[in-house]
């Protein structure tokens, strides 16, 4: 299994839809700092210039905030494949 570094900060809980209205339910928890964590590389399944969507819990989704260049951990990303 491949993991990469990265420097995580706040991040966006995504618990699934609402029955009503199909609208997204979302948790934003703010941190005050970034942290170093290892992911593992299966569990991303997106990356923007802000977020990397990862798989969480039960079905849930998490959008972590990274500190990183994103051109770089693009790079890091291709290079575990």
């Amino acid at each position: 299994m491949s993991f990469i570094e990265l420097t995580l900060g706040s991040y966006i809980i995504s618990h699934g839809y609402d029955t009503k209205k199909n609208k997204e339910i979302l948790e934003h928890v703010k941190s005050d700092s970034f942290a170093k964590k290892c992911i593992a590389v299966s569990r991303i399944k997106s990356l923007s210039e802000t977020y990397v969507l990862t798989d969480y819990v039960d079905g849930r989704w998490i959008y972590w905030e990274y500190e990183e260049n994103y051109k770089d951990v693009m790079q890091q990303l291709v290079s575990l494949r």
